[in-house]
């Protein structure tokens, strides 16, 4: 059996049709979420309005990758700050160790005091110690300098400060909360015991 040149011809369209039918369904609809017929039923403005989506979307990927690498690195970075212990009260013992370090640094003899609760502070956790010292207005100007620039993320969260002494001497005593953050799951280990 043989096929007259009218029958080739119309299976080289139908051919033609079957590979543009594919394409749309596989390349220009989102994962099938529009049928076939709604295709179909668009003009032809339509279907080219919606390929420039597409192509504005696919070249617009590198940049959404490159922007999503880059605040990993930053986050990375950020995280690095985080005390990591294996429990929170390590972590405050870190928190009072790293402000004995500072303390040194600064010639102050920090003592430590008591341990807060520790609190979940959104995807982490803050554990508290409170450190306490006598010093000069300088000194104590040249410890909270000082902190900043320390690796772990701690700041003050409470500073109560009295002045000592005779006023010519400018000396004041300071009673300061140190919190630092730490991993969320070192907040949680608790939880069952209602603690928090």
């Amino acid at each position: 059996m043989s096929l007259s040149s009218r029958d080739k011809r119309a299976l080289s369209i139908m051919g033609l049709v079957a590979v543009v039918a594919a394409l749309l369904q596989f390349a220009v609809l989102p994962s099938g979420s529009e049928p076939a017929a709604e295709v179909a039923g668009q003009s032809s403005a339509q279907l080219r309005q919606r390929v420039a989506l597409l192509r504005q979307t696919a070249a617009a990927l590198p940049v959404r990758e490159s922007l999503l690498k880059q605040s990993n690195a930053d986050l990375t970075d950020r995280e690095r700050g985080i005390i990591q212990a294996d429990t929170f009260a390590q972590a405050q013992a870190e928190l009072v160790q790293t402000a004995r370090r500072v303390g040194t640094a600064s010639q102050l003899d920090v003592r430590s005091g008591d341990f807060g609760a520790p609190k979940l502070f959104g995807d982490y956790g803050l554990v508290y110690a409170t450190v306490t010292f006598d010093c000069h207005i300088e000194q104590f100007l040249n410890f909270l300098a000082d902190l900043t620039r320390e690796p772990e993320l701690i700041v003050p969260s409470e500073e109560r400060i009295t002045t000592t002494g005779n006023p010519k001497d400018k000396m004041m005593n300071v009673r300061m909360v140190l919190a630092g953050v730490v991993p969320k799951k070192l907040v949680q280990e608790k939880k069952g015991l209602g603690a928090f």
